[in-house]
C-alpha cells in the first residue's frame, strides 16, 4: 500500500463533504411520501437522468469490468448483454412512457393498476414486494464485497475486531463505515438527498475517470500492448468460438475463460439476446432504475431520462475501465504471470490504481469511486424502503396512518434495509458469486411474468403470482440439481417454466374486471393481444386507437443498442489506438443519433391516442 497523506486528505475530506451536504440538503426536503420516494415529482428529467446514471456507475461492477477487459479484451464488452446492458434502451424507446403513465409511487402499487383489487391482484402485489425488497438487500451486499475489497486495498490502517468470538475482517469494517456514513443522509432526506448528492458525485466520478483516461494514454502506446495481448483481443467480433489462448502470456487467464464458460461465444450471445430482448420487454426491476421513472415530470421526460443515462454513462466510465486495463496490461501482467495459487482478477482495479496512478490524482479517482459505491448503495437504499412502507404497512397494516407515521415507517425500513444487506454481505466473500446469484435467482424469476403483464390482455393476479413464484423457486433449484450449469445457458428451461405457470395459473381463474382491463388500455396503450380490450374502449370512446407502433419500437430498440454500443467502443478505440475503427464507430453512432431524433425523439407522446 502506498497512498500518500494528500490522497487520504481527499479522500475523507470529499466524504466528508458529501455527507454533509447530504445531510442539509435532507433537511429541507421529503415532507411525505411522494417526496421521500420521488421528490415530489418535480426533478428535472436531465436531473434524474445523471442520478441514475451515478446509480449504475458502481464500483463493484466498475471491479468487474475491468477484470473481463484486462481479460477478454473488446469482446469483454459483449459481456454485459448477460444483463442485458440495453435494457436501458427499451425502456427509453417505449417502457418508460407506459411505466410513467400509471402516476403510482412503486412497482407494486403499479399492479393495482394492471390488475385490480382482487385476491390475485393482492397475491401479484405481495410477490413484487418481496421481489424487490429482497433484490435491493441483495444489490446492497453485492456493494458491500466491493467496496470491502477495495478499500482494504488503498488505506493503511487494520481495522479488524473480534465481535462475540467472531474475527470481523477489514474488508468488512471499511464496508459498514462507508455505508453507515452514506446512510446518514439518505435515510433521512430520501430522494431529494440521493438525488443531489449523486449529481454532484457523478461530476466527480467524470472528471477521474478522464484524468485516468489521459494518464493511460500518456502512459502506454498502442505499441506498447502488442506483446502483452494475445491474437483477437483487440478485435470486436468472433467466431463460433472465443479462440483467445493466453497459455504463452499468462496461462492462469485460459483457467478463468474455461471457468466462465465463455468459450462457445456464439451460442452464448444468441442465448443473451433471447434473455436480453424478452427481460427488457419484461420491465426494469422493481428498484431505483423503475424508481427514477416514476418520479419523472412526465411520461416524456421518463423516457428522455432513460436515454440520457446511456449517453452520459458509458464514454466516461469506459474511458477509465480501459485506461486502466490498458496500464495492468503493461505493467502488471508481470506480477500476473509470477503468481503463486489462483489469480483474484478482481482485484487488477485496486492494483493498477495503488501502483501506477499519481498522488493526488490517485485520491481524486478513489473519491470517485467511493463515490460511485456511495450513489449505487444510496439510490438502493432509497428504493426498497418505498415498497415496505407504501405496499405492506399503508396498504395492510395501517390504512388511515399520518404521513408523520409514515414518515418515520420509512425511516425505520431504510435502516432495516441497510442492516440486513451489510449482514447477507458478511457471508460473501467473492463479486462473481453473488452477481451471479443476482443475474440467476433474481433475475430469471422476473421475466415471463412481466412480460405478459404488458403484451397479454387475458393475463391475471393469480397468473402473475404463480409465475413469480414458479421462475423464483426453479432459478433457485437449478444450482442444486445442475451445479455446473451457468446461469445463462439455463435460462430458456426457467423462462418455459416460469410461462407455463403463468398462462396456467390465468386460464384457470377468472380474468380481471372489465373496467380494470379499459381503464389500464386506455391509460397506458401497450403493443401486445388487447383486442378484445380495444373493442370495449372503442364502446366508450370509438375515437380511441390501438397502439400499432411494435415494428417501429424494435426497430428503434435496434438502432438504439447499436448507437450504445458506440458510446463504450469509442473511448476504447481512442485509448487502444485503433483510429480507423474510432472514425468508424463515431460516424455510426452519429447516424444512429440523427434516425432516433426522427424516429423516436420526435413522436413521443405523453397520452395514448
Amino acid at each position: 500500500m502506498n497512498l500518500a497523506n494528500l490522497d487520504i486528505a481527499i479522500i475523507i475530506g470529499y466524504m466528508v463533504i458529501i455527507v454533509l451536504l447530504g445531510y442539509i440538503v435532507s433537511t429541507r426536503k421529503s415532507k411525505n411520501m411522494d417526496s421521500y420516494f420521488l421528490g415530489g415529482k418535480t426533478i428535472p428529467w436531465y436531473i434524474l437522468g445523471v442520478s441514475n446514471a451515478s446509480g449504475m456507475f458502481d464500483i463493484t461492477g466498475t471491479m468487474w469490468m475491468v477484470a473481463i477487459g484486462f481479460i477478454y479484451g473488446l469482446k469483454s464488452v459483449w459481456i454485459p448483454w448477460l444483463w442485458p446492458v440495453w435494457n436501458q434502451i427499451f425502456l427509453m424507446i417505449f417502457l418508460a412512457v407506459w411505466l410513467r403513465r400509471s402516476n403510482v409511487l412503486t412497482g407494486a402499487e403499479w399492479l393495482k393498476t394492471r390488475f385490480g383489487e382482487g385476491k390475485g391482484a393482492i397475491l401479484s402485489h405481495l410477490v413484487v414486494v418481496v421481489f424487490a425488497v429482497v433484490s435491493v438487500i441483495g444489490f446492497i451486499a453485492y456493494g458491500f464485497v466491493g467496496i470491502g475489497k477495495f478499500a482494504v486495498s488503498f488505506f493503511p490502517w487494520d481495522l479488524s475486531f473480534s465481535l462475540l468470538g467472531v474475527q470481523i475482517p477489514s474488508t468488512h469494517t471499511y464496508a459498514m463505515i462507508i455505508m453507515l456514513l452514506t446512510a446518514i443522509y439518505v435515510v433521512k432526506g430520501g430522494m431529494y438527498s440521493v438525488v443531489m448528492t449523486e449529481v454532484i458525485q457523478f461530476f466527480v466520478m467524470t472528471i477521474a475517470c478522464i484524468l485516468v483516461g489521459i494518464v493511460a494514454m500518456r502512459a502506454v502506446s498502442p505499441e506498447q500492448i502488442k506483446p502483452f495481448i494475445p491474437n483477437g483481443w483487440s478485435d470486436l467480433f468472433f467466431g463460433w468460438k472465443l479462440n483467445l489462448d493466453w497459455s504463452h502470456l499468462i496461462p492462469a487467464v485460459n483457467d478463468k475463460i474455461a471457468g466462465d464458460g465463455y468459450q462457445f461465444m456464439s451460442i452464448l450471445m444468441m442465448l443473451m439476446l433471447f434473455k436480453g430482448v424478452l427481460s427488457s420487454i419484461a420491465g426494469p426491476l422493481p428498484s431505483y432504475d423503475m424508481q427514477r421513472v416514476l418520479a419523472a415530470k412526465s411520461p416524456k421526460d421518463a423516457a428522455k431520462m432513460s436515454g440520457i443515462v446511456s449517453l452520459v454513462l458509458f464514454i466516461p466510465r469506459y474511458f477509465m475501465i480501459f485506461g486502466l486495463v490498458i496500464l495492468a496490461l503493461v505493467y502488471f501482467s508481470g506480477d500476473l504471470n509470477t503468481a503463486n495459487g489462483a489469480i483474484d482478477f478482481e482485484m487488477i482495479l485496486p492494483h493498477t490504481v495503488n501502483n501506477f496512478i499519481p498522488i493526488g490524482l490517485k485520491g481524486l479517482l478513489l473519491a470517485g469511486l467511493i463515490s460511485a459505491f456511495m450513489s449505487t448503495y444510496a439510490a438502493n437504499v432509497n428504493a426498497g424502503p418505498a415498497y415496505i412502507v407504501n405496499d405492506i404497512y399503508k396498504r395492510f397494516i395501517n390504512k388511515t396512518a399520518s404521513e408523520k407515521k409514515l414518515m418515520t415507517m420509512s425511516y425505520l425500513s431504510s435502516l432495516f434495509v441497510v442492516i440486513l444487506g451489510i449482514c447477507l454481505g458478511l457471508f460473501l466473500d467473492s463479486i462473481d458469486s453473488i452477481l451471479k446469484w443476482i443475474t440467476a435467482s433474481l433475475f430469471g424469476g422476473y421475466t415471463a411474468a412481466n412480460l405478459l403483464k404488458w403484451i397479454w390482455w387475458r393475463f391475471n393476479g393469480y397468473g402473475y403470482f404463480y409465475g413469480m413464484i414458479t421462475g423464483l423457486v426453479v432459478s433457485m433449484a437449478i444450482p442444486v440439481f445442475f451445479p455446473e450449469a451457468s446461469a445463462i445457458n439455463t435460462f430458456p428451461l426457467l423462462f418455459i417454466f416460469s410461462l407455463i405457470a403463468s398462462i396456467v395459473g390465468s386460464l384457470v381463474t377468472p380474468a380481471c374486471e372489465k373496467e380494470v382491463l379499459v381503464d389500464f388500455y386506455k391509460k397506458v396503450r401497450p403493443w401486445g393481444f388487447w383486442k378484445p380490450v380495444y373493442k370495449w374502449l372503442q364502446e366508450e370512446n370509438p375515437e380511441a386507437k390501438p397502439n400499432k407502433d411494435f415494428l417501429r419500437d424494435m426497430l428503434n430498440c435496434g438502432v438504439g443498442t447499436i448507437w450504445q454500443l458506440t458510446l463504450i467502443l469509442i473511448p476504447i478505440y481512442l485509448l487502444i489506438g485503433h483510429y480507423i475503427s474510432l472514425t468508424i464507430s463515431v460516424l455510426v453512432m452519429l447516424l444512429t443519433a440523427v434516425i432516433l431524433k426522427f424516429n423516436w425523439l420526435d413522436k413521443l407522446k405523453n397520452e395514448p391516442e
